[in-house]
């Protein structure tokens, strides 16, 4: 899978927490994600993938928040939509309902288990019994 970087934005595109995982990529690149996905929208040209230069942009919105993984490799595209997918169910199950608030309540826990599901770049365990042991 690869993703070099997960970030969980508000609805205005503000970061509320990121993980760098490879450390090769400009974290500022995720300010130009939001003003191309509102271009899109405008233009109803939608797609889950959005690229910028040699950046490309992987999103889902789950209730008021946008998770977006970000490489700059040719990632298989499946393995990460599932990825962001399962860490938006283990995050329920952590916290019962994934939004803003929870995420700035629960900005440590968020942080460590963003840390256990993913190891450089590449998905570990998701599994929300196995992480709470």
């Amino acid at each position: 899978m690869s993703a070099s970087a997960i970030f969980i934005l508000d609805l205005k595109g503000k970061v509320l927490i990121c993980r760098n995982y490879m450390g090769n990529m400009d974290m500022n690149e995720i300010d130009h994600f939001m003003p191309m996905l509102m271009k899109r929208e405008e233009d109803a040209e939608m797609a889950p993938l959005v690229s910028h230069g040699s950046s490309h942009f992987l999103w889902i919105k789950h209730s008021n928040l946008y998770l977006v993984a970000m490489t700059k490799k040719n990632a298989n595209a499946a393995l990460v939509y599932s990825f962001l997918y399962r860490i938006v169910q283990v995050f329920k199950e952590y916290f019962k309902e994934l939004e803003e608030e929870s995420i700035r309540d629960n900005f440590v826990t968020v942080y460590e288990l963003m840390d256990e599901v993913m190891d450089f770049g590449f998905p570990q365990t998701t599994e929300s019994k196995i992480l709470q042991e």
